[in-house]
């Protein structure tokens, strides 16, 4: 039998039993793109998922590849994210642009140069 998306095959009594319930995590600080840096090694007697998202984290690691290498749902991932964020042992940042826009007379300059063509 072939394996359907990550999560999918996933009993539901199991993603209820990582997540203690939730359905959501408590903030929205995490979409897809955020960064996640392990502050911490795992533990004994940690949750194995938590554990693993620490291991994996150890390089700033997209949400989405999270999700990917434990092979399960984001909206699941993002909660477990967020009981390592509120621990400390997680830091999470949006990536920032690398990039700045022009300065606006320059801007206006080639504005007024395309007008005149």
């Amino acid at each position: 039998m072939s394996r359907g998306r990550p999560g999918r095959d996933d009993s539901p009594d199991r993603l209820y039993t990582l997540t203690g319930g939730r359905s959501r995590a408590g903030s929205d600080a995490f979409d897809l793109v955020t960064l996640v840096v392990s502050e911490s090694d795992p533990v004994p007697g940690m949750q194995s998922e938590h554990a693993a998202i620490l291991r994996m984290c150890r390089l700033p690691t997209a949400v989405v590849e999270i999700a990917a290498g434990l092979g399960l749902p984001v909206s699941i991932t993002r909660i477990l994210l967020a009981d390592l964020h509120d621990t400390g042992r997680i830091s999470a940042r949006h990536p920032r642009a690398s990039y700045r826009l022009p300065d606006h007379d320059i801007l206006e300059q080639v504005l007024v140069g395309l007008r005149n063509l």
